[in-house]
């Protein structure tokens, strides 16, 4: 029976999704999703039970296949949220609760022990800033002080990774425990030069070797599940932001996208070059055989999250009020919000920053707060877009993400980029990421050339503001940035 199909895994914050794509129709033919609950025992701190994650994760990855055979499916891809640290049994497969979130904030104080003597090399080494949102303070926190953990790694029988080992593992009965280079260089452990675990870094951090996973390119094999009527081989794996920077054809040098998700993140291509800037991380955009392509990336930790706060404290009951909201005012009423729910990302690197709107006055409605909620995701945007030095002279940017649907939010920033805005005909770019790797090592494609004539235009935006009205709304959230740290 002639092959079709890839099935594609997206392992997010909020929710465990799989999709199956049809390559011949260049579409997905369903997406199935369910999600997962997510905990806040203290303040700053967020955590997730991983063995709920691997059985909702299994369980939509079944239902995306649906009646579709094996012998249809050219295989697997897996895309994933990056930085949370799980740790789990290498006999049983079980994680240990619970996985610590790339949000948590619990060894902020940590990372500032480690700044003070390793900033230097650790940015040298890693190409990122040493911050609690990557993985390797996350891995120390759980060496020291769950009990489990320490017990595990006496017996010779813990396994530590990023969520895409630990589902490896699971769907494939733990005879594969592997990572790509993509998500092992957000751990603050692997050389960005090499690509291989680093013997100092692993020092520093406390961390055996023998606890993590081998290391391997995005796109090959990967293994075989059996949770079908017959075995089915893994493709790719890559974490989701790099995956979506792949959906999205950036395969030439200069070429950026921005994910409106739970987060937000730019990542720009930079080619074979590891291009340094202090306030942005170089991170592996994606390794295909032997060669590896880097990108430069900023990250804001809040942004979608922030249209879930707003549902929860009561100001909306869906997403889709928003932009309405927001278009009832001319203009944001002098109010700003600084996301800083988890603490700044990039460029400011501020763990113990907090959340603030400044501004408000006695004619604030709330409007203005909607509205300022979603500019801020396009002021932290534009903040990663000012660091990027001789790199921010972007004539596009492509997006994706939930928010993306926002059409105020994107044409607010078009304007605050002074740059052309494109949403792709296909919205599931971070899927479609995962798929294309798996199809490059299953020869469902040819090659990345081929990959990059299935982008298509849906819609943009240009920009409209005059550089006299950018600068006064920059310079007013600029100021309220500075109250928030």
């Amino acid at each position: 029976m002639k092959k079709k199909y890839i099935l594609a895994l997206d392992e997010g914050t909020t929710s465990a999704r799989a999709g199956l794509f049809d390559i011949e129709k260049n579409e997905f033919v369903q997406i199935k999703s369910k999600s997962f609950e997510i905990f806040y025992p203290k303040e700053a701190w967020v955590e997730f039970d991983a063995n709920e994650i691997w059985e909702a994760q299994k369980e939509v990855l079944i239902k995306a296949k649906g009646k579709i055979g094996v012998d249809e499916i050219f295989g697997i891809g897996i895309t994933n949220q990056r930085e949370t640290a799980v740790a789990w049994d290498s006999k049983t497969g079980r994680a240990v609760k619970n996985a610590i979130c790339w949000q948590c904030r619990r060894t902020a104080d940590y990372c500032q022990k480690i700044a003070l003597k390793h900033k230097r090399l650790i940015k040298d080494k890693t190409g990122l800033v040493i911050d609690p949102y990557f993985s390797a303070s996350k891995f120390n926190w759980l060496l020291k002080n769950n009990e489990e953990v320490k017990e595990l790694a006496r017996q010779n029988r813990l396994c530590l990774g990023t969520i895409d080992s630990f589902l490896l593992y699971r769907l494939t009965g733990g005879k594969v425990f592997a990572t790509d280079t993509t998500n092992a260089s957000r751990t603050m452990l692997m050389n960005l030069r090499t690509l291989e675990w680093d013997d100092e870094l692993l020092k520093i951090f406390g961390i055996k070797k023998t606890y993590l996973p081998k290391i391997m390119a995005s796109s090959g094999e990967f293994g075989e599940t059996n949770i079908f009527e017959r075995p089915l081989k893994i493709f790719s794996m890559i974490g989701d932001q790099q995956s979506a920077l792949v959906g999205q054809s950036c395969f030439e040098k200069g070429m950026a996208k921005n994910t409106y998700g739970t987060g937000c993140f730019m990542l720009v291509n930079t080619g074979s070059e590891i291009v340094e800037n202090e306030r942005l991380v170089s991170t592996v955009a994606y390794t295909i055989g032997d060669k590896t392509t880097y990108a430069v990336e900023g990250s804001v930790l809040n942004a979608g999250s922030l249209v879930e706060w707003l549902k929860a404290i009561g100001l909306i009951k869906s997403a889709s009020q928003t932009e309405e909201m927001a278009l009832r005012e001319e203009n944001n009423g002098g109010v700003y919000l600084v996301p800083a729910f988890t603490g700044l990302g990039a460029p400011y690197w501020e763990p113990n920053a907090r959340g603030v709107f400044t501004g408000l006055t006695r004619g604030t409605t709330k409007n203005h707060l909607v509205r300022a909620v979603l500019e801020s995701m396009a002021y932290s945007t534009y903040d990663i877009f000012n660091s990027l030095g001789d790199e921010k002279m972007l004539k596009e940017l492509r997006v994706d993400g939930g928010v993306s649907n926002n059409n105020f939010l994107m044409q607010f920033q078009a304007d605050l980029l002074n740059t052309k805005i494109k949403i792709p005909n296909i919205f599931e770019r971070t899927l479609l990421g995962a798929v294309y790797l798996a199809g490059l090592a299953s020869g469902a494609y040819q090659d990345l050339k081929e990959i990059s004539s299935l982008w298509e235009l849906k819609k943009s935006f240009e920009p409209s503001m005059t550089k006299k009205e950018r600068s006064r709304l920059i310079k007013g959230w600029l100021e309220a940035v500075r109250k928030s740290i």
